[in-house]
């Protein structure tokens, strides 16, 4: 500063634009050098023992990076159980299911519409609700999830296995009893 309190102007000077001299080592030639395979230091990846599968598919997600199996198998349970009794929309299990779980959820979701087209009384509306879930964890990033689900008068079961993969979980397997 200034003795009058004022800030001077900034001077923006350019970078040099040079580089360092190179000396070469006058010992060493090109064949001294012994042949190796380029690699990369720490990041060093062999893509031969690499599948596509394995490279590009669902990772496995280790159960710490999962969120509470006990609270997500609830709420899974009972969307499940909703799109089969055909008051919720197949479509929105894409994204927790395999391929295999969701093809035969919609289909008894098509088989349940289908059902209640015909039978249709207009006044009567039941609502399937999951009542008690137990969750059992027989290995890291796996979770075997059972469900009591009433039914109307009907009391029914519903168990799924449900699977970490890319950071959330998926249902693999179920069963409707």
């Amino acid at each position: 500063m200034s003795a009058q309190g004022q800030l001077r102007p900034i001077r923006i000077l350019p970078a040099p634009r040079q580089r360092p001299p190179v000396i070469p080592d006058p010992e060493w030639s090109p064949s001294d050098a012994a042949p190796s395979p380029y690699i990369q230091d720490a990041l060093a990846v062999d893509f031969t023992t690499l599948t596509d599968e394995q490279l590009f598919g669902a990772q496995p997600t280790r159960r710490d990076d999962l969120p509470d199996p006990q609270e997500w198998g609830a709420h899974v349970a009972q969307a499940l159980v909703e799109v089969m009794a055909g008051s919720r929309p197949a479509p929105q299990l894409l994204r927790w299911t395999v391929p295999e779980v969701y093809a035969v959820v919609a289909r008894r979701a098509v088989v349940s519409a289908r059902r209640a087209g015909s039978r249709r009384t207009g006044s009567e509306v039941r609502r399937t609700v999951v009542r008690r879930v137990r969750v059992c964890e027989p290995a890291d990033g796996v979770a075997e999830v059972s469900a009591v689900v009433v039914d109307g008068s009907r009391v029914r079961a519903v168990a799924f296995r449900m699977v970490g993969l890319d950071g959330r979980w998926r249902v693999e397997a179920l069963q409707v009893g």
